[in-house]
């Protein structure tokens, strides 16, 4: 049995189906699916479970009309800044931004599900900066307190690893908030440093087994994003 290209990267055929329905996987690995779902009727199943588990906490989420204060700021952002049809038209910045919309749903709807007040404050999604694809989420109930939960595998050759970083408008340098498993959740104390705040600058690096011997970023950016207030 011959495996197509793409989808080796997948042992586990929930992860699969989970990374296809919230849209995370590549151009090539996303065909992939479309093409086995005709056959396999295990990754069809698998796929329907995830569909039906997300539209049950879709329905939890009650409508939330904008304020005409977020018109004002949207119709204000649009008049200030000219038109440049060859930015909006990248498939691949729609994708991420489809990605990116449909990560922060999820995780409204699990704080739902779960009786929780929505008190998450800021919400960050780092993405690759070159393909604009969705790696990681940030989400902070707290201004001294953040949570870094992954959307799917970041692979990670065996003599490198992640660093995370974060940097303020105002700060001089990055100060880095130590090094991170990929594909794990990790909650990370900020209380060690200047509160969290709009615009606030995150990224994961590659660098060497030890993290960065500078005690600032040296390696490749792999996901960035900027810190967004929800409450």
């Amino acid at each position: 049995m011959t495996t197509e290209p793409g989808a080796e990267n997948f042992d586990d055929l929930d992860q699969l189906a989970g990374e296809y329905v919230l849209g995370t996987l590549s151009a090539e690995q996303h065909a992939v699916v479309v093409r086995r779902l005709g056959t396999d009727r295990a990754l069809r199943d698998a796929v329907d479970a995830w569909e039906n588990r997300l539209l049950e906490l879709n329905t939890l989420a009650t409508p939330q009309p904008p304020s005409s204060r977020l018109w004002q700021r949207i119709e204000r952002s649009l008049g200030d800044r000219p038109a440049r049809p060859s930015w909006w038209q990248r498939l691949g910045l729609w994708q991420g931004l489809a990605a990116t919309s449909l990560a922060a749903s999820v995780l409204l709807a699990l704080a739902l599900v779960t009786a929780q007040p929505p008190t998450t404050t800021y919400l960050v999604v780092l993405v690759a900066p070159t393909t604009q694809a969705p790696g990681w989420v940030i989400q902070a109930r707290d201004t001294h307190q953040i949570q870094l939960i992954p959307l799917g595998k970041t692979e990670v050759p065996p003599d490198k690893v992640l660093q995370f970083w974060t940097k303020g408008d105002q700060w001089k340098a990055p100060v880095s908030l130590g090094l991170i498993r990929p594909g794990q959740q990790t909650d990370v104390p900020l209380d060690k440093l200047p509160a969290l705040e709009p615009n606030q600058l995150f990224e994961l690096t590659l660098e060497k087994l030890g993290g960065s011997p500078t005690g600032r970023p040296t390696g490749p950016v792999q996901f960035i994003g900027r810190a967004v207030k929800v409450i």
